[in-house]
């Protein structure tokens, strides 16, 4: 292992918190050091609390500075889905130079 691990943010879907989950994992397992979304607001509103948009927003930003935490960006985007949001974590990981990787293809 190196001095330091690779640092990983990962970016997807709420829609795909299992398969965040699972990458989580994979990445953790193999030596990597992960920064992820910590709150998965689902659109069904089931078993989770709820956020307000000032939440979202400032969960958002957050993510960001994650990003910023990290060496590369790996987005989890079964069946090749991109929402709103992770399209924006990946411009701004673009404009301040981080790699983004996906795990399926766009």
């Amino acid at each position: 292992m190196p001095d330091r691990p690779e640092i990983v943010c990962i970016c997807g879907s709420a829609r795909f918190v299992d398969e965040m989950h699972a990458a989580n994992r994979e990445l953790t397992f193999a030596g990597v050091i992960v920064v992820a979304p910590g709150v998965f607001p689902r659109a069904d509103h089931e078993a989770e609390v709820l956020i307000t948009d000032e939440q979202k927003t400032a969960l958002g930003t957050l993510h960001l500075r994650k990003i910023d935490l990290a060496d590369r960006v790996l987005v989890v985007n079964p069946g090749g889905y991109i929402g709103e949001s992770t399209s924006r974590e990946i411009a701004y990981a673009h404009a301040t130079g981080k790699p983004v990787t996906f795990t399926d293809p766009v």
